[in-house]
Protein backbone atom coordinates (compact mmCIF):
# COMPACT_ATOMS: atom_id res chain seq x y z
CA UNK A 1 0.00 0.00 0.00
CA UNK A 2 1.34 3.42 -0.94
CA UNK A 3 1.39 6.51 1.24
CA UNK A 4 -1.40 8.86 0.20
CA UNK A 5 -3.99 11.11 1.82
CA UNK A 6 -5.87 9.42 4.68
CA UNK A 7 -3.31 6.65 5.14
CA UNK A 8 -1.85 5.97 8.57
CA UNK A 9 1.93 5.82 8.29
CA UNK A 10 4.40 4.39 10.78
CA UNK A 11 7.99 5.59 10.49
CA UNK A 12 11.41 5.11 12.00
CA UNK A 13 13.46 8.26 11.51
CA UNK A 14 16.53 10.18 12.53
CA UNK A 15 16.53 13.96 12.19
CA UNK A 16 19.85 15.80 11.96
CA UNK A 17 20.96 19.37 11.33
CA UNK A 18 23.46 20.46 8.65
CA UNK A 19 26.36 19.51 10.94
CA UNK A 20 25.06 15.98 11.50
CA UNK A 21 23.90 16.59 15.07
CA UNK A 22 20.95 14.36 15.96
CA UNK A 23 17.98 16.59 16.80
CA UNK A 24 15.33 13.91 17.17
CA UNK A 25 14.68 10.30 16.38
CA UNK A 26 12.07 7.62 16.69
CA UNK A 27 12.77 3.92 16.30
CA UNK A 28 10.83 0.70 16.79
CA UNK A 29 7.72 1.90 14.96
CA UNK A 30 6.84 4.41 17.69
CA UNK A 31 5.99 7.32 15.35
CA UNK A 32 2.67 7.18 13.51
CA UNK A 33 0.80 9.97 11.73
CA UNK A 34 -2.17 10.57 9.42
CA UNK A 35 -0.89 11.49 5.96
CA UNK A 36 -2.47 14.58 4.40
CA UNK A 37 -3.72 15.98 7.72
CA UNK A 38 -0.79 18.37 8.29
CA UNK A 39 0.45 16.27 11.23
CA UNK A 40 4.07 16.56 10.06
CA UNK A 41 6.07 19.28 8.31
CA UNK A 42 5.18 19.77 4.63
CA UNK A 43 8.65 19.02 3.24
CA UNK A 44 8.74 15.58 4.85
CA UNK A 45 5.12 14.77 4.06
CA UNK A 46 5.63 15.65 0.37
CA UNK A 47 8.77 13.49 0.18
CA UNK A 48 6.89 10.49 1.62
CA UNK A 49 3.93 10.70 -0.77
CA UNK A 50 3.77 7.52 -2.86
CA UNK A 51 6.27 5.54 -0.74
CA UNK A 52 5.40 2.13 0.67
CA UNK A 53 6.29 -0.10 3.61
CA UNK A 54 10.01 -0.93 3.59
CA UNK A 55 11.03 2.14 1.58
CA UNK A 56 13.93 4.20 2.91
CA UNK A 57 14.13 7.91 2.18
CA UNK A 58 16.74 10.59 2.82
CA UNK A 59 15.31 14.07 2.51
CA UNK A 60 16.60 17.56 3.23
CA UNK A 61 13.96 20.08 4.22
CA UNK A 62 14.57 23.82 3.98
CA UNK A 63 13.06 26.07 6.68
CA UNK A 64 10.22 27.24 4.40
CA UNK A 65 9.01 23.61 4.13
CA UNK A 66 9.82 22.85 7.77
CA UNK A 67 9.22 25.06 10.77
CA UNK A 68 9.55 28.33 8.86
CA UNK A 69 12.10 31.10 8.98
CA UNK A 70 12.96 32.72 12.30
CA UNK A 71 10.86 35.80 13.01
CA UNK A 72 12.65 38.27 15.28
CA UNK A 73 9.31 39.90 16.10
CA UNK A 74 8.45 36.75 18.08
CA UNK A 75 11.26 37.46 20.56
CA UNK A 76 10.43 39.98 23.27
CA UNK A 77 11.18 41.00 26.83
CA UNK A 78 8.30 40.66 29.30
CA UNK A 79 8.04 41.26 33.05
CA UNK A 80 8.34 38.23 35.31
CA UNK A 81 4.83 38.84 36.65
CA UNK A 82 3.48 37.98 33.17
CA UNK A 83 4.02 34.34 34.18
CA UNK A 84 1.45 32.62 36.38
CA UNK A 85 4.05 30.29 37.85
CA UNK A 86 5.53 31.17 41.22
CA UNK A 87 8.46 28.85 40.47
CA UNK A 88 11.85 30.20 39.49
CA UNK A 89 11.87 30.83 35.75
CA UNK A 90 14.94 29.42 34.02
CA UNK A 91 16.50 29.66 30.57
CA UNK A 92 15.23 26.86 28.34
CA UNK A 93 11.88 26.44 30.07
CA UNK A 94 8.89 26.28 27.76
CA UNK A 95 5.40 27.57 28.41
CA UNK A 96 2.11 27.68 26.55
CA UNK A 97 0.89 31.22 25.93
CA UNK A 98 -2.23 32.60 24.34
CA UNK A 99 -2.02 35.20 21.59
CA UNK A 100 -4.45 38.17 21.48
CA UNK A 101 -6.26 36.22 18.71
CA UNK A 102 -6.83 33.30 21.11
CA UNK A 103 -4.30 30.90 19.56
CA UNK A 104 -1.98 28.90 21.80
CA UNK A 105 1.74 29.01 21.10
CA UNK A 106 4.79 27.52 22.76
CA UNK A 107 7.29 30.07 24.05
CA UNK A 108 10.84 29.39 25.20
CA UNK A 109 12.67 31.38 27.88
CA UNK A 110 15.88 32.68 26.31
CA UNK A 111 17.21 34.96 29.08
CA UNK A 112 16.39 35.87 32.68
CA UNK A 113 17.71 39.17 33.97
CA UNK A 114 16.17 40.25 37.26
CA UNK A 115 12.44 40.72 36.69
CA UNK A 116 12.87 40.85 32.89
CA UNK A 117 12.34 37.63 30.93
CA UNK A 118 13.28 37.32 27.25
CA UNK A 119 10.94 34.90 25.47
CA UNK A 120 10.95 33.47 21.96
CA UNK A 121 7.77 32.36 20.20
CA UNK A 122 9.64 30.78 17.27
CA UNK A 123 9.67 27.01 17.00
CA UNK A 124 13.08 25.81 18.23
CA UNK A 125 13.80 24.46 14.73
CA UNK A 126 12.69 27.61 12.85
CA UNK A 127 15.35 28.65 10.37
CA UNK A 128 17.10 25.27 10.52
CA UNK A 129 17.79 23.05 7.50
CA UNK A 130 16.54 19.60 8.49
CA UNK A 131 17.84 16.24 7.26
CA UNK A 132 15.67 13.19 7.67
CA UNK A 133 16.73 9.57 7.31
CA UNK A 134 13.42 7.70 7.23
CA UNK A 135 12.28 4.10 6.94
CA UNK A 136 8.59 3.47 6.23
CA UNK A 137 7.57 0.73 8.66
CA UNK A 138 3.87 0.40 7.83
CA UNK A 139 1.07 1.97 5.81
CA UNK A 140 -2.62 1.28 6.45
CA UNK A 141 -6.00 2.82 5.70
CA UNK A 142 -7.18 5.29 8.33
CA UNK A 143 -10.47 4.61 10.06
CA UNK A 144 -13.37 6.98 9.42
CA UNK A 145 -12.96 8.26 12.98
CA UNK A 146 -9.24 8.98 12.46
CA UNK A 147 -10.00 10.87 9.26
CA UNK A 148 -12.78 12.92 10.90
CA UNK A 149 -10.57 13.75 13.90
CA UNK A 150 -7.51 14.51 11.75
CA UNK A 151 -5.08 12.26 13.63
CA UNK A 152 -4.22 8.64 14.42
CA UNK A 153 -5.84 6.85 17.33
CA UNK A 154 -4.11 4.28 19.50
CA UNK A 155 -4.59 0.52 19.30
CA UNK A 156 -7.54 0.73 21.69
CA UNK A 157 -9.21 3.45 19.62
CA UNK A 158 -9.94 7.02 20.62
CA UNK A 159 -7.40 8.18 23.24
CA UNK A 160 -8.30 11.85 23.87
Amino acid sequence: MQIAKHKVVTLDYTLTDKDGNVLDQSQGGEFTYLHGAKNIIPGLENALDGKKSGDEVKVSVAPDDGYGQRNDALTQVVPKDAFESNDEIQVGQQFHAQTPEGQYVMITVMNVEGDQITIDGNHPLAGVDLNFDVKVVDVRDATDEEVSHGHVHGPEGHQH
